[in-house]
């Protein structure tokens, strides 16, 4: 679940342990993002076994609390901030934030699911598109940039760089492909707190921004359209479609800051990186 950013959007309150330092983490807390972050990917995994035409979102929904509740862990989007719901599941020109409800998937669409698990108080947050039967071209290749873009910023992770060179390399990359990214939401620091500081944007200059240190942990999370990047909020207050009426889509992973590099918490063991669409970047998955 993305970080509200733009001015234009109301932003939640801060979370109760959100601070403005940034906190590094050492190898008892990589551990336990390690073991919630592969939790996570492994429920997302279940998703896509699931995942059908006439499969209704309330019944991903209903799979997700149920494996959190087999595996000792919580849901962190239910209840948070009056949210009712144990994922996020967006629909086709749904950016984020779309409630699981009795909406039935139908042949040709696209959904991101957004799963984040508390397991022994470490959060891990993931989200991965999913395609529904055979959808179009362009929703296809909508889902192959994103999960470029993501990997791309994922890849200018390490000690020394700037937070500036994660967003240059999504937004350059996006808009090389003639998509746009969404700057009204973000990725986030993560860990023992569900949305923590720095701010992880999805555009920007490289060699810009906070300086990353070995041992930060945080989420990249591109949102890219297929249109023109504004958004708006529906009345429900989440959900967020473009304005448009464009395609959307998104993929998020749960990162921490290497010696050397980057750790992915949340990698799929499976390699279901986008089920129903062959990924050719998906080794990049392997790491720096």
């Amino acid at each position: 679940m993305g970080s509200y950013i733009n001015v234009a959007v109301a932003p939640p309150a801060q979370d109760a342990r959100r601070t403005e330092s940034i906190k590094l983490y050492g190898t008892d807390a990589f551990e336990g993002m390690r073991n919630a972050g592969s939790l996570t990917a492994a429920c997302l995994d279940g998703v896509a076994d699931l995942i059908a035409p006439g499969v209704s979102l309330s019944e991903i929904n209903s799979y997700v609390l149920d494996f959190a509740a087999s595996h000792s862990a919580v849901p962190a989007t239910l209840g948070y901030k009056g949210y009712k719901y144990a994922c996020c599941t967006s629909v086709n020109h749904v950016v984020c934030h779309g409630f699981p409800n009795e909406k039935r998937l139908r042949d040709g669409d696209i959904v991101n699911v957004d799963v984040t698990l508390i397991l022994d108080g470490w959060h891990g947050d993931s989200s991965r598109m999913y395609a529904i039967g055979k959808p179009k071209r362009a929703a296809e290749r909508l889902i192959q940039v994103t999960h470029e873009a993501m990997m791309l910023g994922i890849k200018a992770v390490r000690p020394g760089a700037r937070l500036g060179d994660i967003g240059h390399a999504i937004q350059s990359h996006a808009q090389s492909k003639r998509c746009s990214v969404v700057r009204d939401f973000c990725g986030h620091g993560i860990g023992q707190v569900f949305h923590d500081t720095p701010n992880i944007l999805n555009f920007g200059n490289a060699g810009e921004g906070l300086e990353l240190r070995e041992g930060m942990i945080f989420t990249v999370e591109p949102m890219v359209n297929l249109g023109r990047r504004e958004v708006k909020t529906l009345a429900d207050d989440w959900t967020a479609v473009t304005r448009d009426r464009s395609l959307s889509a998104q993929f998020e992973h749960s990162i921490g800051v290497t010696a050397d590099g980057f750790e992915i918490f949340t990698r799929s063991a499976k390699g279901l990186h986008a089920p129903g669409v062959t990924l050719k970047e998906a080794s990049a998955e392997d790491g720096p």
